[in-house]
């Protein structure tokens, strides 16, 4: 039966079957012609009324009805010193072309990149047409901050990234458009963070001021804890010697390697509890607070490059572990993990150990302590007299310290 259609049945050789056969299907097929007719006109309604291929592609790589208006509202122009691509029709590409001073920007570009040039000032005047700008990217030239005009970026309303990392600025520029969520800052000569600069950054989620000259007095009282958005922090290789003041309950990777840091105080992680990465390699620690990193959701761990002698408990939660460069003569790893619990046993799978002063082998409680234990670096020892113990009590598990007692240590 074909659509509701009843044919009669016949007795007939093979040859005139396969002929009766062939006339079934073409009456099908003309029963269903209509709906066929109906569908191609539907794909040809949905199309796009504007013939040119290349208007479609760049359509369709516009993102937002915000977008799209702004797209047919202004004319196609681009600056002759840059590069305007139809698959992204509202960046301008200006970046590698030895500019030493910004080009004319169009009024429809959303994303300008003039990363490794030579430019040294950013007039007044800059971005005069082009005050719908979401992304800039001034990496990698010549910028000082007494050559950046007052404000010149607080105008932009709508600017959502800006690059400022390998350039010569002495300090922030002033002020910034509270819409910013990323904010690069890196490489550069930066000694000091105005409060009322970062407390206006109330929608920055990722903030990188590594490599600069920020000493501690830059990063105390409560600037940075203003910044409740705020979830990536990196301040690696400035002058800092002690941890940053205040930080946002909302931070969730900390970065601060390469600094002079050497000390932690014992609740210090208690106004950052969601905390999922801490990266302190290459500092001046000697010992920590027991309980320190008692963090329920953090997951990466790195200490390596300090001077380290102590354990310390490790979260059940944490994956990834780095003690390599440090003192340490012993391994008390029941001090690590005071108890085991099968049926919610720690997450640990990567630890690294190598050039410490520890003499293998370790305990075979590291084993049992932490089930999920696949890769355990222990590497090259540099020489040095130890003596690994453990009380049996250890060995099958029982806790040699609770953990509410982890704080006093």
């Amino acid at each position: 039966m074909i659509y509701g259609l009843r044919f009669p049945t016949f007795k007939m050789q093979p040859k005139n079957f396969i002929r009766d056969k062939t006339v079934i299907i073409r009456m099908a097929f003309i029963t269903r012609l209509p709906i066929l007719i109906l569908l191609f006109g539907v794909n040809i309604l949905c199309q796009d009324a504007d013939d040119d291929p290349s208007a479609q592609q760049h359509q369709r790589r516009i993102r937002t009805p915000i977008d799209l208006e702004l797209y047919r509202s202004f004319p196609r122009e681009c600056a002759r010193e840059c590069q305007c691509i139809p698959s992204f029709p509202l960046a301008m590409y200006c970046d590698n072309r030895k500019l030493k001073n910004i080009p004319n920007i169009p009024a429809h570009v959303r994303y300008l990149f003039l990363q490794f040039n030579e430019i040294e000032s950013v007039p007044e005047n800059a971005f005069i047409n082009a005050t719908l700008l979401r992304e800039i990217n001034f990496s990698r030239n010549k910028l000082r901050s007494s050559k950046i005009a007052k404000g010149v970026f607080g105008e932009l309303k709508h600017l959502i990234t800006l690059n400022l990392a390998h350039n010569k600025l002495e300090e922030l520029p002033s002020p910034l458009p509270n819409t910013l969520e990323r904010l690069s800052l890196g490489f550069n000569q930066i000694t000091k963070l105005p409060a009322d600069t970062i407390r206006s950054l109330i929608n920055v989620t990722i903030l990188d001021l590594g490599n600069n000259r920020l000493p501690d007095g830059a990063v105390k009282g409560n600037h940075l804890g203003k910044m409740k958005s705020l979830l990536q922090l990196n301040l690696r290789s400035n002058r800092l010697k002690s941890m940053p003041g205040d930080l946002p309950a909302s931070l969730l990777q900390l970065s601060v390697e390469n600094n002079s840091i050497s000390s932690i105080p014992a609740n210090y992680f208690r106004k950052t509890p969601n905390l999922i990465s801490l990266r302190m390699a290459h500092n001046k620690l000697k010992q920590v607070p027991y309980g320190v990193f008692n963090l329920s959701k953090l997951m990466e761990l790195n200490l390596g490059h300090n001077q380290l002698t102590k354990t310390f408990y490790v979260s059940r939660n944490l994956e990834h572990l780095y003690l390599n460069n440090n003192d340490f003569t012993t391994l008390n790893v029941t001090l690590m993990c005071p108890a085991t619990d099968i049926t919610n046993p720690n997450h640990l799978t990567y630890i690294r150990l190598e050039k410490n002063k520890l003499r293998g082998p370790l305990n075979t409680y590291i084993y049992a302590c932490f089930p999920r234990l696949r890769n355990f670096v222990f590497g090259e020892q540099d020489t040095a007299p130890v003596v690994e113990t453990q009380a049996a009590a250890g060995l099958v598990g029982i806790p040699m310290l609770l953990p509410n007692q982890e704080s006093d240590r």
